[in-house]
């Protein structure tokens, strides 16, 4: 087999792809190494490459943070049930606005795309929510996000480009919509179903406005409003946690301090998300593409 040869190209686009990727990821590496360098050095701005004074208790400290458990629980609740929920639901769809026996089938797609622009507003969302009973239910971090527009139109075009023979065969054989969808449409867009996951986990995951409309009782608080909330109240927040802090924390280096909180709850958000993206990155590029390309 004949050897690509290396062109001067493809060495300097290499290059410009390594130092996008760097730009991207350094936002994230800069608050990380600020959550376990010394308070004293972060709070003056000294901390930009290189971490120092490596220590672990700023996060010991927020993990004490007063009903920040449960509304971890919450938070993984919703977005695991919310992104189960809203892939069934988008795909399906998306399945269905690709018969055209479907009754109306383009007027209810073009319906389906207006919603992505108009939306009735805040207090027509709430009063909704009251009268379908939802208000401090769990239910109203999963049913409004059921079948995102967006989702769907990724999972309609995908669903376009499987070859209809599959799933004559299927119907040859007595097979009707539901058996057709689950047992050969379903298992064949693996792309686009990890695409709609990750866009609806990233979603229900970093979502804390829902909490902050919808409930009035602490049950069902997710960990982004807890975060939120606090986030808002740093100052406060960083002299309560002096004063509950043990002695061997005295030390300026240990000391917490506003910007130290900041970036330890920003990595408290943002990590269990960047550890399931990588799983589903593969599947992504291919969803999209084939989104970006049909219509």
């Amino acid at each position: 087999m004949k050897k690509k040869k290396v062109t001067t190209f493809d060495i300097i686009n290499t290059f410009i792809f390594i130092f996008l990727a760097l730009i991207c990821a350094f936002p994230f590496y800069y608050i990380f190494i600020n959550t376990i360098s010394g308070n004293d050095l972060v709070a003056k701005g000294a901390i930009t490459f290189i971490p120092k004074d490596i220590h672990l208790n700023n996060y010991l400290e927020v993990f004490k943070i007063q009903g920040l458990f449960p509304a971890f629980f919450v938070s993984v609740a919703r977005t695991i049930i919310g992104t189960a929920f809203s892939v069934i639901a988008a795909s399906f769809l998306g399945y269905a606005m690709t018969k055209k026996e479907y009754w109306n089938r383009k007027f209810w797609y073009r319906f389906i795309i207006v919603t992505m622009y108009l939306n009735a507003g805040i207090i027509p969302a709430y009063i909704n929510m009251k009268n379908l009973g939802l208000l401090n239910n769990f239910w109203v971090y999963v049913l409004p996000a059921l079948a995102s527009p967006f989702n769907v139109i990724l999972a309609k075009t995908y669903i376009e480009s499987i070859p209809d023979s599959l799933e004559e065969s299927a119907e040859l054989d007595g097979a009707g919509y539901l058996k057709r969808f689950f047992y050969v449409v379903f298992p064949l867009s693996k792309p686009i179903i990890a695409t709609v996951a990750i866009f609806s986990a990233v979603q229900q995951w970093n979502s804390f406005m829902d909490t902050v409309m919808y409930m009035t009782k602490n049950n069902f608080y997710t960990l982004q409003y807890i975060l939120y909330k606090y986030l808002n109240e740093v100052n406060t927040l960083a002299q309560m946690m002096q004063q509950n802090a043990t002695s061997i924390t005295n030390s300026a280096q240990l000391t917490l301090t506003p910007a130290s909180i900041r970036f330890t709850i920003t990595a408290v958000t943002v990590l269990p998300i960047l550890l399931v993206y990588p799983f589903f990155q593969r599947y992504i590029v291919k969803g999209v593409m084939i989104g970006a390309v049909k219509g």
